[in-house]
């Protein structure tokens, strides 16, 4: 159907249109507010009940994955809309296709609109191919998470319109879509669902994908047992990142509603050593290890582009790029400060994850630089074909069907609406 292995925006809103002119009875568009470019943030809503559940997907531009996920849900009700009906959920399910349509713009290059020659169709891109195009906005530029009420600056139009339609919706269920480069799934729950983290753990082992056994996500969270992080009670709304940025995700503001917030995470490439429970013999080390890897080629980084490296370009779009990289290049030695405790590398997954997070964030910034800075600072590409293939090889990473990552999310959701509307009034 397309030539690309997720939908680009374009592909997104089209093949939504498409659906509800085949069942303008069931499913429904309509714009919610404009992105700071001005473009448009579409909502595709399915079935006419009381209650809403609600699906946020492309918080991320490197995250295409939730708008697939959209898509394929949505279909499904179309099939057979009994689901929604008073029988089943009696709900009206909300899918915002893509929060974030400036960042999709700018990180959809590598779901160019041509299709995958010889094996990577079947087998998806390599690492490296992902990494050569590689966006992520700088943290303050990600809508999902605005600024705390303190910070002079205003939220973004895109986080203002989400916060907006969830005081409209009031949704039982607020289901947040994300994608992991390369690792395992987990799931992030702002309260315990019952049932829900047995049902989760079955759905991911019947995919063939591996669990994350300790995700760095949500540190402060509580374990509720491998691959599920319950938030704590009493728990600040407010999250600071490593950049010092601090902000309240919209997730957590959706809490005031009794709504209850759920983060999916799929893998692009799976890691069977992230699930790994086996005790570490000496976790110390362990953290040395990843420390020195990240600070090392961040290091390596600063010495590859020089002068550089503090020019910002003039040009909007290699200007973003640029932001986001210098972010990443000034935050290593704050997020090795974070890692003192050996909880970060206990077990051999929480190693192996550990040894991820720290080639990834270097990774990134480089990759971004690399598209930032042009032709000015070639060995900037043999840096990022280097790093990207020696986590490929590293850790065995495994591409992961786009039809299974979307069958992950899409059960997972299900099985908590479920759960969720057996006990909503």
């Amino acid at each position: 159907m397309r030539g690309t292995l997720y939908p680009t925006l374009d592909e997104l809103v089209r093949h939504a249109r498409a659906m509800v002119a085949a069942r303008p009875g069931l499913l429904r568009l309509r714009d919610i507010g404009t992105s700071r470019a001005g473009r448009p943030l579409w909502l595709l809503s399915a079935g006419h009940g009381s209650r809403h559940l609600l699906t946020v997907a492309g918080a991320h531009a490197n995250e295409p994955i939730g708008g697939a996920t959209s898509l394929r849900l949505a279909e499904e009700f179309a099939r057979d809309p009994r689901v929604l009906g008073a029988g089943v959920l009696d709900c009206t399910w909300h899918f915002l296709l893509c929060l974030d349509p400036d960042g999709a713009t700018l990180g959809q290059r590598w779901l160019s609109g041509q299709p995958w020659p010889g094996g990577e169709r079947r087998h998806g891109p390599t690492v490296e191919r992902y990494y050569r195009d590689f966006y992520r906005p700088a943290f303050a530029a990600q809508p999902e998470f605005p600024p705390v009420v303190s910070d002079p600056r205003a939220p973004m139009p895109e986080s203002g319109a989400l916060l907006r339609l969830i005081d409209e919706l009031r949704p039982v269920a607020h289901f947040s879509l994300h994608g992991v480069e390369v690792g395992g799934s987990f799931l992030q729950l702002t309260r315990t669902v019952p049932g829900a983290a047995t049902g989760y753990r079955e759905i991911v082992a019947g995919l063939g994908i591996p669990l994350e056994h300790r995700p760095f996500d949500g540190m402060g969270w509580l374990l509720d047992s491998p691959g599920v992080l319950v938030l704590p009670d009493g728990s600040p709304t407010e999250e600071r990142d490593p950049s010092g940025y601090t902000s309240q995700a919209t997730w957590l503001y959706a809490m005031r509603h009794g709504t209850v917030s759920a983060v999916i995470e799929a893998p692009f490439w799976s890691v069977a050593g992230v699930g790994d429970g086996r005790p570490v013999a000496d976790p110390p080390r362990e953290v040395a290890k990843a420390s020195e890897i990240l600070l090392g080629r961040s290091k390596e980084l600063e010495s590859v582009i020089g002068e550089s490296g503090h020019r910002p370009p003039k040009e909007r779009e290699r200007l973003a790029h640029f932001t986001a990289a210098r972010e990443l290049m000034d935050i290593g030695p704050g997020v090795v400060d974070t890692w003192t405790t050996d909880e970060l590398a206990g077990t051999v997954g929480n190693a192996v994850s550990l040894g991820i997070a720290a080639r990834r964030i270097p990774l990134r910034a480089a990759a971004m630089m690399r598209q930032a800075l042009g032709d000015e600072v070639p060995a900037l590409d043999g840096l990022v074909r280097a790093w990207s293939r020696d986590t490929a090889h590293t850790f065995d990473a495994r591409w992961v069907p786009v039809d299974a990552q979307t069958r992950l999310q899409t059960r997972t959701m299900l099985a908590l609406a479920h759960a969720l509307m057996r006990c909503a009034p």
